[in-house]
């Protein structure tokens, strides 16, 4: 199985500023891993320098025993790692259809189209419109099948929920749940710990740019992770 992500003591951060004071994480193939902790302690930091937006001042980063630090974001995600940014990961003056089309770059089956509508009918009834004129939950749910479409090997997903209803929550995490059983790697930063901790099978607590605690879900509580540690 392929997917298996590795970030060895990464330090980075914008201009004199370090945000990322040595963080280490492994993602396993096919596994969930939540990295959680209060407000701006590196957590998006960190998902951009994964996924090449960022560049690392040290450290390294492998996909599968290769190294994908240094390249660019589009040569990360080409090696198979795809980043679902805070916000709307979307094109807002594109259709529905043709937001869709970019995401499948010509490699759409019909079954996995189905599969997709499925999940997010609401993305079915609204092809023909503007992207940029959806809801905020509909514009996570077009981001999010960019995953379902694209195949990645790891997904970064930050902050999906940000902002939306709860049922639209619910939704977007099922259907995480679904990229999980198909055997996606996934690195999620996430608000919701509740929805986070059950989706999980990894837990990276992140405070001050450092990682304070990693374990099970089963082994930090909503509490710790707000104050960073494991208490």
């Amino acid at each position: 199985m392929t997917g298996f992500l590795v970030a060895n003591d990464l330090r980075s951060g914008y201009g004199r500023i370090e945000v990322l004071r040595g963080v280490s994480l492994a993602a396993p193939a096919g596994r969930v891993v939540a990295v959680l902790g209060p407000n701006g302690v590196g957590k998006t930091t960190l998902m951009r320098v994964l996924a090449g937006s960022l560049p690392a001042w040290s450290g390294s980063i492998e996909l599968d025993g290769q190294r994908i630090d240094g390249r660019s974001a589009y040569e990360v995600a080409r090696a198979g790692v795809m980043l679902i940014p805070e916000g709307r990961g979307v094109f807002p003056g594109l259709t529905v259809a043709e937001n869709i089309e970019i995401a499948a770059n010509g490699r759409s089956r019909p079954e996995r189209l189905d599969e997709l509508f499925a999940m997010f009918p609401q993305l079915n009834d609204r092809l023909a419109q503007k992207a940029g004129t959806l809801s905020g939950g509909e514009q996570q749910m077009l981001a999010l099948s960019r995953a379902f479409l694209g195949d990645p090997h790891v997904l970064l997903v930050d902050e999906i929920s940000m902002g939306l209803a709860p049922n639209a929550v619910e939704m977007l995490f099922g259907a995480l749940a679904h990229l999980k059983e198909r055997g996606c790697t996934i690195v999620l930063v996430e608000q919701y710990l509740g929805y986070a901790l059950r989706l999980a099978d990894i837990v990276y607590v992140i405070a001050k740019g450092r990682v304070t605690f990693v374990g099970e879900p089963s082994e930090i509580t909503e509490e710790g992770v707000l104050v960073g540690d494991s208490t």
